[in-house]
């Protein structure tokens, strides 16, 4: 026979899983989970706020938000950089490069090394995210470092 802790226990889970199940704050933050997973951050944030909105004490929900603004400064700050690095990249075809052209690589690269010292990854934010990030904010960093000499 089974033991009547087992199945008191097997019970509160089948209960738990079918109030997960139906509970639309609970639906909005299953996709959400899954949004964030495949990368999606804004859909991922969007339904989060959804889900939240409809349980203020729905705890995934709310972590899913903090989650994707945490991934969405990652994903903006990388795409500051892609569009730095052209500019730079530009600048630095040039035949001479002027003191302008050199305050505005400074200024820049400045940007980009304070905005990375304000990121925070957290234990589950995407690996590749942070990686892709430590590596724009050595470039910046070495860049800074050559500009100011």
């Amino acid at each position: 026979m089974i033991n009547k802790t087992i199945l008191g226990t097997l019970i509160i889970v089948i209960l738990m899983s079918v109030y997960v199940v139906f509970n639309p704050s609970y639906q909005k933050s299953l996709q959400a989970s899954y949004y964030f997973e495949t990368g999606e951050y804004e859909e991922a944030l969007t339904l989060a706020k959804e889900a939240f909105a409809l349980d203020v004490y729905n705890r995934m929900s709310s972590t899913i938000m903090a989650q994707s603004i945490i991934s969405l400064e990652y994903k903006s700050y990388i795409d500051d950089a892609k569009r730095y690095m052209l500019v730079i990249d530009e600048i630095a075809t040039h035949s001479i490069i002027t003191q302008k052209d050199r305050s505005k690589i400074r200024l820049m690269c400045g940007i980009m090394v304070d905005s990375y010292i304000k990121l925070s990854p957290s234990v589950i934010t995407d690996k590749e995210l942070v990686q892709i990030a430590g590596k724009y904010y050595l470039k910046f960093k070495k860049l800074l470092e050559k500009v100011n000499r």
